[in-house]
């Protein structure tokens, strides 16, 4: 007699629920991709199918995308839940995202991002950081400006390309090992 076991994989957005069926699958039957992974919330967009990943015993796991509470409790569970990618950045807001992360390195002593940015001392306020990232980064945006005189070709620091790349590196590990709570 043979027993089938279906398991279904729930969590919140963005933890690997899909790598981890991929990592089974490749494991266990040396077969590659099944489901498609990204860095991002919202990749896995419906239930799938039934994924087998194990033969003895047969077992198939179903991915499922992120879930949430409908109502998270406090603004500062939704600040950590989207800095850690599991809330679509722009739905947050990326410089508020880097403000509140500033705030949280400095809480926690974490000041790797002083020598990163080239700063000459941790700072309170997001702007001056900003600055740093959009000039050591070459975060920078043309921009026309109408003059007395006619149209004049400016550069400008892009600041919400310089907190994109802040919540980047944060999420790739270059400031620190973070933990959030």
């Amino acid at each position: 007699q043979s027993s089938e076991h279906n398991i279904l994989v729930i969590g919140v957005p963005n933890v690997g629920k899909s790598s981890l069926i991929n990592s089974l699958r490749r494991l266990h039957l040396k077969k590659g991709k099944a489901t498609a992974v990204g860095g991002e919330p919202g990749v896995t967009k419906a239930v799938l199918s039934r994924i087998q990943v194990c033969e003895k015993p047969l077992m198939y796991l179903v991915d499922t995308p992120g879930v949430l509470p409908p109502r998270l409790g406090d603004v500062e569970t939704g600040m950590k839940l989207a800095l850690c990618g599991a809330i679509r950045d722009h739905l947050v807001g990326e410089d508020v995202m880097a403000d509140y992360l500033l705030y949280t390195l400095n809480k926690q002593q974490q000041f790797r991002y002083v020598q990163r940015y080239g700063l000459g001392q941790a700072c309170d306020h997001i702007e001056p950081l900003l600055k740093h990232v959009a000039l050591t980064q070459g975060r920078t945006q043309k921009v026309k400006v109408l003059t007395g005189t006619g149209n004049v070709n400016m550069m400008m620091l892009n600041y919400p390309a310089a907190a994109c790349e802040f919540l980047r590196d944060f999420r790739a590990g270059r400031l620190g090992r973070v933990t959030l709570d």
